[in-house]
């Protein structure tokens, strides 16, 4: 089938320039460095190359060099998965390690322990190859189906910004909605209840759940973008940008450090939502963790402002005093 074609989509880049990637003759590269490094003395005499970014040119000598579309996505997004999860996890262990940091804890009496780590990191792997292994593998075969682009120059810094916009406010309202339900019942008990382990979270345990729980709220991040592809593809008229791998990519990894961030358990005087007031942060999640209830957004403040599922001892005191209000104003109609 065409999907699973063997050869790079991006072989024109530099087809006409010294040969195929990975010929006979023994001319062309046969490393990663070797095809980065073609693509760069090309820029001399090439103008559309000359014209390419240095991440433009280090992602097209990735498919160059892999010459396999599903073996280098697969590839790509597995990689880029553990690398940018358990990197962006690093600091946050180190931090719990050095009593400094103590006075920005938002629950400084629970700080885990080097076992509590240990085994929350072997779950948390064993879920990433278990269960999130293969739709990664499966997703440039998607991707060529619903014509989401690998080719090179990326799309404008603008387009791909509002784009990833839309998918945080889209995965934001999903993820409220799902979590939110998970906090009902069975749900809670027979699948929720495993992510509640720790009340006082921190990174490692961003993705430490259920696989249930992993494959719903997960949909959140792939499924959007997956969607927007559909009517960009479905429905011309509308005229939608395309979207392209590069773009997923980027916000995959933003999704990662937000959910990392947000169970590190701390808030500095530097956090975003010191600063964007609708961000919900570690101090938002942290809450949701220490009473079990509330606060149920990953990214925004909004839907649990509004819906008056906010967390904690000042939202719940804000609760009472306008249920004390709204009595208040009801007994005077009757006086």
């Amino acid at each position: 089938m065409d999907i699973f074609k063997q050869t790079s989509s991006l072989q024109y880049i530099i087809s006409n320039s010294f040969g195929n990637v990975n010929n006979a003759t023994g001319q062309a590269p046969t490393s990663y460095m070797g095809v980065l490094n073609n693509l760069q003395e090309l820029s001399n005499t090439d103008v559309f190359i000359s014209k390419l970014n240095i991440i433009e040119k280090l992602w097209a000598s990735w498919y160059l060099y892999m010459n396999n579309d599903v073996l280098a996505t697969g590839l790509l997004f597995f990689l880029t998965h553990e690398l940018m999860y358990f990197g962006r996890c690093l600091p946050w262990m180190i931090i719990d390690r050095i009593p400094f940091f103590n006075r920005w804890k938002i629950q400084p009496t629970k700080i885990p322990s080097n076992k509590e780590q240990w085994e929350c990191f072997k779950s948390v792997l064993k879920l990433h190859l278990l269960v999130e292994a293969l739709p990664i593998w499966l997703f440039h075969p998607l991707c060529s189906t619903l014509k989401i682009s690998v080719d090179v120059p990326f799309p404008s810094l603008f387009t791909m910004l509002w784009q990833i916009a839309i998918f945080f406010v889209c995965e934001d309202m999903w993820h409220y909605w799902a979590h939110r339900l998970f906090h009902v019942g069975w749900f809670y008990r027979k699948i929720h209840k495993q992510h509640h382990k720790y009340a006082a979270p921190f990174g490692l345990a961003a993705e430490y759940a259920h696989p249930v729980e992993v494959m719903s709220l997960g949909f959140g991040t792939v499924g959007f973008p997956i969607i927007y592809a559909l009517l960009a593809k479905n429905y011309p008229e509308w005229d939608l940008p395309d979207l392209h791998l590069f773009t997923i990519t980027t916000w995959i990894v933003l999704r990662l450090y937000q959910a990392v961030d947000s169970h590190s358990g701390y808030d500095f005087p530097w956090s975003l939502n010191h600063f964007l007031p609708f961000w919900a942060g570690a101090a938002h999640h942290d809450d949701h963790h220490h009473y079990f209830i509330g606060n149920y957004a990953s990214s925004f403040r909004w839907f649990d402002y509004c819906l008056d599922t906010e967390s904690g001892p000042i939202a719940k005191a804000g609760r009472e005093r306008r249920s004390r209000q709204k009595s208040e104003k009801t007994a005077k109609k009757f006086i």
